[in-house]
């Protein structure tokens, strides 16, 4: 398997495959680099470069017990896009992903970005606050914690019902999704996973995206039971100059695994376009 060190000594995995423009894929809460296996496997058919890393904390990645902050985590993936001088970049950011890449572009710019895609992502902010009334109550939060902290195995697997937009009206249920998030989630750090709740829900993301000057496509479900378009989707394409929303009517916050093929058309055209 493929590793590298960062300057703190932390050995994060990654994936590197085929040849041609880079894409680099960030994955969300508690998840790791396998949950971008259908989009690894198109672009990488399409002639990309595709590559995509498990957070420190999570998937094969080592299982830090500090440095759990979505700032470390931007430093870990600028120093992977050095480690790999990858140029014309493509950032495509899923959820916490979405934070991630959006810190990196705050903390370390844009000189080797060419575009961004930003798909269910956390920014600006999903804490409900007086200035952000659209945003998540800190209770729900607390209730992530509390079962991440307590019973993950049973919480992961319940949570995929809302994630995959299982309990709704004539979405048919798909077990091998829902095994296959567990799986994922309980290969990575408790530690790590806990006290990223707090870099997703309670970090503002605001600045990073003001300084987005690349183009950028902001794909969100309206039915996102996880972030709620409202404080999310719409707020940021406000923010970021000239984005472009497409909004994914009845879109789940797992519409990169249960819509693939829109999904990567969609990415594929906003590429080539």
């Amino acid at each position: 398997m493929t590793h590298f060190t960062t300057s703190d000594g932390t050995r994060i995995f990654y994936k590197d495959w085929g040849h041609g423009q880079p894409m680099l894929f960030a994955h969300g809460w508690p998840l790791s680099s396998d949950a971008w296996d259908q989009q690894m496997l198109f672009f990488g058919q399409q002639g990309f470069r595709v590559i995509a890393h498990d957070r420190r904390g999570n998937g094969r990645s080592d299982q830090t017990w500090d440095g759990n902050t979505m700032d470390r985590y931007a430093d870990d993936l600028s120093e992977l896009i050095e480690a790999l001088d990858l140029s014309d970049l493509v950032l495509v950011g899923h959820s916490t992903g979405g934070g991630e890449i959006s810190r990196y572009i705050g903390r370390h710019g844009t000189d080797r970005v060419a575009k961004v895609v930003l798909v269910g992502a956390v920014p600006p902010l999903m804490l409900q606050t007086p200035e952000n009334p659209d945003g998540t109550p800190l209770s729900v939060f607390d209730g992530i914690r509390e079962g991440t902290a307590t019973n993950r195995s049973q919480f992961y697997y319940d949570l995929t019902i809302p994630f995959y937009g299982f309990n709704r009206d004539g979405v048919e249920t798909n077990e091998g999704l829902r095994e296959n998030f567990r799986r994922i989630g309980l290969q990575g750090g408790i530690k790590s996973q806990y006290d990223t709740i707090h870099e997703f829900s309670e970090v503002d993301y605001t600045e990073d995206l003001s300084r987005i000057d690349r183009p950028t496509l902001i794909i969100h479900g309206d039915d996102d039971q996880i972030v709620p378009i409202r404080a999310s989707a719409h707020r940021a394409a406000e923010i970021v100059p000239n984005a472009t929303l497409k909004i994914y009517p009845g879109g789940s916050h797992g519409l990169a695994e249960t819509d693939a093929d829109r999904f990567n058309a969609d990415v594929l055209a906003f590429i080539k376009g």
